[in-house]
C-alpha cells in the first residue's frame, strides 16, 4: 500500500516536464520551420511530383499541425499531497524499527523541506492564493494617466447590501468633502474594488452625503438593497497588501476605546493572538485580520499604542529585582537571587504591544526554559524529563569558586574555577547568570549551553526570568514553558502530600506558600509575553505529561516564532 502512494508522489504526478521532451519539442517546430522554408524556395511547376509538394506544404501549414507541436500546459494532478505523506508514514510506521530503508524513508519524509515544498505545491494546486482586482487606470491610457482629472468626473457606482452590514470602509473630510480615508482589507468595497482611497462621495441614492462623516456612515449602514454611490473618483493605484504578522502582548476591544474613528469597524483581540497587518498606511490605525479568519478591522498602531501607554502608571510590583526568587538583602548566609546581564528594572519599562512573528515548519528548539517561582517544582520537572529520555535531553554543570568538598570531583556537580577568573568571566559576560551564597560565587556559563547543544541535546534549563533577556534569540532557539503555582490550598496539601511520601523534608509555612503564589503571579504578568506554554503544576506527573506532550507537537506541527529568528 506504501508503495502504490509513493508512486502516486512521483514528480510526473506533481507536474513536472521531463527536459528531453521539451528539447523534442524544439526540434520538432524547428524541423517543421526549415521544411516550409525549402518547400517556398522550390520552383513551382504543374508536374505531379510538385503537385505533391504543394499537397504537403498546405498540410504542414495547416494550424492544426501547429497545434500538435504546442507544450502541454502542466497541471498537478492532486492538490493533498501533505495528507497522502501522513498515509505513507502510518503505513511505514511498522516497519521503521525493522527495516533501515524504511527507516530512512520515514525520515526523508519527515524533513523540514520537504514538508515546506509539498505544502507549496498544494497551495498552487488548490489555488489557494487571492488575484488582486484590477485597477482602473490599467485601461487607461498611459498618457492621460499623468493629467488632472477634471472635477467633473464623476461616476456612479452601485452595491448591493442588508441593513445593518459595514462595508468595511471609513471616511474624512477634506476642504469640506467627505472621502474615503481607507477601506478594510478583505470587507465588501475591498472585495468589489469599485472604490478606492481619496473618492469623494458626492451623493447615496441621490441624496448629498454633507460633510459629517457619522452622519454618512449611519446612512450608509442603514440602507439595503441596490445602493448607488456618486463619486468623483481619485484613481489613485492601491498599494499590494504586505504580508506581516504580529504576536499581541495587550489586550484590545474597540467597544471601549473613544479614539478608534469608527467602533463597528474595530477588530478585537486578546493577547497572544497571531494577527495579519494588511495596511499600515495610516500612522496611528493598521488594518488586520485573525489568522484563523474573518474580515480586517482597525487596531491602534504601534506608534499609537506607544504614546497611549506613555501616560499609563507602570505596574512597579517588581521594583525590586530580589522580589522575584527572596530578598538579596538580610544576612550573608542567605541565597542571593542570580543576576543576568540584563535586569528586571530595565524589562519594567519595555512597552509590549506588538511582536513581528513568522511561521516555520516543525523543528526542535536548541533550549527548553522552564520559568516559575521558587518552590513551584520547576528543578522536579526538569530531572524528571532528562532520567525519561537521556539521550535528548540535558542540562548545564554550574560554575562555583568554592573548594571542592572530599566527595565532588570537578565536572560531575560543579565545575570548580578560581575566583579571580570566575570574576573576570562574570565581567566579560560569559555567564548567563551569577550569584553569590556564603561568600561563593555561582553562575551558569554560556559555553555550557552550546556544549549540551552540540552533543545532539536539547538543553533543559530552569533560570530566572530575567535571563529569557538573553536566550531569547536564534542562538538558543528556545521553547518557554511558565510552569505556574497553583491555588493556596492546592498548594499547601500537595506540600503535606510531599512531606508524607518522603520527597520534600520541609513543612512550608502558610506565608512561605501566599508568598510562592504571589511570586508566581508577578513573573506572569512581568514575562507572559515571552512564554510558549503555561503549565500549572497542580500534579507533578499530570505536568510531566502535560510537558512531554508540547514537546513531541513541536515535532509535527507548524510554529510561530520571532521573525528575528527566519531573517
Amino acid at each position: 500500500m506504501a508503495s502504490s502512494r509513493l508512486r502516486r508522489l512521483s514528480l510526473g504526478e506533481m507536474g513536472s516536464l521531463n527536459s528531453s521532451e521539451g528539447s523534442e519539442l524544439k526540434l520538432s517546430r524547428e524541423a517543421m520551420h526549415q521544411g516550409l522554408d525549402t518547400l517556398s524556395d522550390s520552383p513551382s511547376s504543374t508536374t505531379a511530383n510538385d503537385l505533391d509538394l504543394i499537397f504537403l506544404k498546405g498540410i504542414m501549414e495547416s494550424p492544426i499541425a501547429h497545434e500538435k507541436l504546442e507544450e502541454t500546459k502542466l497541471e498537478a494532478v492532486r492538490d493533498n499531497n501533505l495528507e497522502l505523506v501522513q498515509e505513507i508514514l502510518r503505513d511505514l510506521s511498522p516497519l521503521v524499527d525493522q527495516n533501515s530503508s524504511a527507516a530512512e524513508l520515514a525520515r526523508i519524509l519527515k524533513e523540514p523541506h520537504f514538508q515546506s515544498l509539498l505544502e507549496t505545491h498544494d497551495s498552487v494546486a488548490s489555488k489557494s492564493f487571492e488575484t488582486p482586482p484590477p485597477s482602473p487606470c490599467a485601461f487607461m491610457d498611459a498618457a492621460l494617466n499623468n493629467q488632472p482629472v477634471p472635477p467633473d468626473a464623476v461616476r456612479m457606482v452601485g452595491i448591493r447590501k442588508v441593513a445593518g452590514e459595514h462595508l468595511g470602509v471609513t471616511f474624512r473630510v477634506e476642504s469640506g468633502e467627505l472621502v474615503i480615508a481607507r477601506i478594510l482589507h478583505g470587507g465588501m468595497i475591498d472585495q468589489q474594488g469599485l472604490l478606492h482611497v481619496g473618492d469623494i462621495i458626492k451623493e447615496v441614492n441621490g441624496k448629498e452625503v454633507g460633510n459629517d462623516p457619522k452622519v454618512l456612515q449611519e446612512m450608509l449602514k442603514e440602507a439595503s438593497g441596490s445602493v448607488v454611490l456618486k463619486i468623483l473618483p481619485s484613481y489613485q493605484e492601491p498599494h499590494p497588501p504586505r504580508q506581516v504578522f504580529v504576536k499581541c502582548h495587550f489586550d484590545y476591544d474597540p467597544a471601549h476605546d473613544n479614539l478608534i474613528p469608527c467602533k463597528e469597524a474595530g477588530l478585537k483581540f486578546g493577547s497572544g493572538d497571531i494577527l495579519q497587518i494588511v495596511n499600515q498606511e495610516d500612522p496611528n490605525w493598521w488594518q488586520a485580520c485573525h489568522v484563523e479568519g474573518g474580515s480586517a478591522g482597525l487596531i491602534p498602531s504601534q506608534l499609537l499604542e506607544e504614546k497611549r501607554k506613555a501616560f499609563v502608571k507602570r505596574d512597579l510590583e517588581l521594583a525590586a529585582a530580589g522580589a522575584l526568587c527572596g530578598g538579596i538583602s538580610g544576612k550573608r548566609k542567605k541565597k542571593m537571587m542570580y543576576l543576568t546581564t540584563k535586569n528586571a528594572e530595565f524589562d519594567r519599562h519595555e512597552l509590549l504591544i506588538y511582536e513581528e512573528v513568522a511561521k516555520v515548519p516543525p523543528f526542535r528548539r536548541k533550549t527548553l526554559v522552564l520559568i516559575g517561582a521558587q518552590g513551584v517544582g520547576r528543578r522536579s520537572l526538569k530531572n524528571k524529563l532528562m532520567l525519561s529520555d537521556p539521550a535528548r535531553y540535558g542540562t548545564t554543570i554550574p560554575y562555583t569558586c568554592r573548594k571542592p568538598k572530599e566527595d565532588e570531583k570537578d565536572g560531575q556537580m560543579y565545575s570548580f574555577v578560581g575566583r579571580a577568573e570566575m570574576e573576570q568571566d562574570i565581567k566579560s559576560g560569559r555567564y548567563l547568570e551569577h550569584g553569590e551564597y556564603d561568600s561563593n560565587l555561582y553562575g551558569t556559563k554560556i559555553s555550557s549551553i552550546h556544549e549540551v547543544i552540540e552533543a545532539g541535546k536539547v538543553c533543559a534549563l530552569d533560570v530566572n526570568p530575567q535571563a529569557l533577556k538573553v536566550l531569547r534569540t536564534s542562538e538558543f532557539l528556545p521553547y518557554v514553558v511558565f510552569i505556574e503555582a497553583p491555588d493556596f490550598e492546592v498548594l499547601r496539601a500537595m506540600n503535606k502530600s510531599a512531606i508524607e511520601a518522603g520527597v520534600a523534608t520541609k513543612q512550608l509555612t502558610d506565608a512561605e506558600l501566599k508568598r510562592t503564589v504571589d511570586e508566581s503571579g508577578r513573573i506572569q504578568r512581568a514575562y507572559g509575553h515571552y512564554f510558549d506554554l503555561t503549565i500549572v503544576n497542580d500534579n507533578l506527573e499530570g505536568a510531566f505529561r502535560s510537558l512531554r506532550a508540547a514537546l513531541e507537537r513541536l515535532n509535527t506541527e507548524r510554529q510561530w516564532v520571532p521573525v528575528s529568528w527566519v531573517f
